[in-house]
């Protein structure tokens, strides 16, 4: 993790992510429209602006290959500055989705935990990097940093698909809801301190 990433960073983060979250069950179909043709990077940016402030952006690769978002304890995902700016983004350009995001931001936020905790809002490789393990590489150096910290960390699973792999790393499924519109399935994960039961 690292509060070093600069303008570029972010731009490759973001592309990596808008790759990644492409085909994503709750996300790809509401994000993947006319309104932002192939590029999503440009919101997704948004989610990454507070993670580089507090210094939990990690990126492996020379192109962010793989990027993991954390908001420490303590931190909103995205401050008022950004969400105001997001929003403004969102009925610019998607502007027959901005209530279905809405609904899925209310969503996310009413099944987040309310005890501290670090919270790993997206973690993402770019498909060209699939199938070698780097996410969980990075994944798994993370969190020996917040048990070092003594912080425990939640995530969402937007895919089924991924869930055994947080399941290999000490998460345990917590709550499942489904999301709205697309009625995919979300499970929420928690993981205690050194991957033990809470």
């Amino acid at each position: 993790m690292s509060n070093t990433a600069d303008e570029s960073d972010l731009v490759m983060a973001s592309r990596t992510i808008a790759e990644a979250f492409r085909d994503d069950p709750v996300w790809g179909s509401v994000l993947e429209s006319g309104h932002l043709g192939a590029d999503t990077a440009e919101l997704w940016r948004f989610f990454l602006l507070e993670a580089r402030r507090s210094g939990t952006l990690h990126m492996t690769g020379e192109r962010a290959d793989a990027v993991a978002v954390w908001i420490a304890p303590g931190h909103d995902e995205i401050t008022a500055g950004d969400t105001a700016a997001l929003r403004e983004l969102i009925a610019r350009r998607l502007p027959d989705r901005v209530a279905l995001v809405d609904q899925l931001f209310e969503v996310f936020e009413k099944h987040r935990p309310t005890e501290p905790h670090a919270y790993l809002s997206l973690l993402a490789t770019h498909p060209r990097h699939r199938g070698r393990g780097i996410a969980q590489e990075m994944l798994r150096a993370d969190l020996a940093i917040w048990d070092a910290r003594e912080v425990p960390t939640y995530l969402e699973s937007s895919n089924p698909a991924n869930d055994h792999r947080y399941a290999r790393l000490g998460y345990r499924a917590r709550e499942r809801f489904l999301a709205p519109a697309s009625g995919a399935p979300v499970t929420t994960m928690w993981r205690a301190i050194g991957g033990g039961e809470p």
